[in-house]
């Protein structure tokens, strides 16, 4: 890629997403991206215009220069008009249904259709059988956005065979990581020396699936009685804010019910990134035991696959990409005997195990942040390189928008 061509067409660049110090994934996400673009195009400018939750304001740094409130309308349309009037070059959409207002996220339109600039939107999440509403607003995002930017080779399948997207149009981009030290190296630190640690992280929602390695330790620990289960997150904010902590709970009582509440430590809390990176370089297996077979991407898989961490996981779709060629293990949906034998099948062959790690970190170097902000410049440079798009909203589209 030519960084030259790339400065010297590209001097400013909004990024439209959550971020830190909301609490979520998306947040860290945009917080990341954003920062690593930054870093690479010293002379060029990029900024971050943030989602705010319902009724949410959040003490944002200055990278932050404009915020949307999520179920304002109007917000949205003034935020279009911000971006134009600072005549940026490229707007990067980070797009998950539930963080836009209106029905399937559909308030994002309005400020989409009202920009002038190109639009590449990465897709956190795509939908092998959306609803009608989901289906509609996916199009339309589409046909508005110069390029798409997925995470693996299935959500650009998914996205060309469900939404109909040209293939030439899509560009598939890892999700960054940051750096790990290769080694259990804060055991100490942490409070875990001499334990063989088995690692969740993540915002804690029921569809996580946490209580089957939980159910699993019985069996863990009668091989490997040093052995504890680390889980680290927050409760999503969203599921707290309507369920309180009753998931968190419902864990803590289950450990106690089977005896193992002494080898589980629960960090009720959403980490910085530094503090994260202590843990997951603590850690001898990660585990995600995800229950949505939907689910096209993971920060926290990229994460630990990244690091060079022995992983197992349930057979969601980004795992079984992001895991092929013998970078982790797949093990059955709420299956607590089979992540037992996996995980004392790993303790007990250090070799495997670190072949597994190996393997995993080689994969992870292309997943690096300042990696993956050279690809993200080079999807902006094609946007921006394409001759004038038609115009964006037709009268029938502009009906269809006011009767949502």
């Amino acid at each position: 890629m030519n960084h030259g061509t790339i400065a010297g067409t590209i001097r400013r660049i909004a990024i439209l997403g959550n971020h830190l110090p909301r609490q979520c994934g998306i947040a860290t996400f945009t917080t990341d991206l954003s920062g690593a673009i930054a870093a690479d195009l010293s002379n060029a400018d990029c900024f971050v215009v943030a989602m705010n939750d319902a009724g949410q304001r959040y003490a944002y740094p200055p990278r932050v220069r404009f915020e949307v409130a999520e179920s304002d309308i109007a917000s949205y349309r003034r935020a279009a008009e911000f971006l134009n009037a600072k005549k940026v070059d490229v707007v990067c959409v980070q797009h998950e249904y539930g963080i836009f207002g209106g029905k399937a996220g559909s308030h994002l339109l309005a400020l989409l259709r009202h920009l002038r600039m190109p639009i590449v939107t990465t897709l956190h999440t795509i939908l092998g059988e959306p609803n009608p509403m989901q289906g509609q607003t996916m199009n339309e995002i589409a046909r508005l956005s110069r390029r798409l930017v997925v995470m693996s080779a299935h959500g650009a399948a998914l996205l060309h065979n469900v939404h109909g997207v040209p293939e030439h149009k899509i560009d598939i981009i890892p999700h960054g990581i940051p750096s790990v030290p290769f080694a259990s190296s804060n055991k100490k630190e942490l409070g875990i020396e001499g334990k063989s640690v088995i690692f969740t992280f993540g915002l804690l929602s029921p569809d996580k699936g946490i209580e089957h390695v939980i159910d699993a330790l019985p069996a863990i620990l009668t091989r490997y009685p040093n052995t504890v289960y680390v889980v680290l997150g927050a409760t999503h904010p969203h599921i707290k804010e309507r369920y309180g902590e009753s998931y968190r709970e419902s864990l803590e009582r289950r450990a106690q019910g089977l005896g193992v509440e002494s080898n589980m430590i629960f960090h009720n809390r959403f980490v910085s990134r530094d503090e994260l990176v202590k843990f997951l370089s603590a850690a001898d297996i990660y585990v995600t035991p995800y229950l949505n077979p939907e689910q096209s991407t993971s920060g926290t898989l990229a994460y630990a696959v990244g690091s060079g961490k022995a992983v197992i996981s349930t057979p969601y779709l980004y795992a079984r990409e992001l895991l092929a060629d013998e970078r982790g293990i797949l093990v059955p949906w709420r299956d607590s005997q089979t992540i037992a034998r996996a995980v004392v099948d790993l303790l007990s062959d250090d070799a495997k195990r670190l072949a597994l790690c190996a393997r995993a970190a080689a994969h992870g170097r292309g997943m690096l942040w300042p990696a993956v902000a050279r690809r993200y410049l080079h999807s902006f440079d094609r946007a921006c390189s394409r001759e004038p798009s038609a115009p964006r909203a037709s009268q029938k589209l502009l009906a269809h928008a006011r009767s949502l």
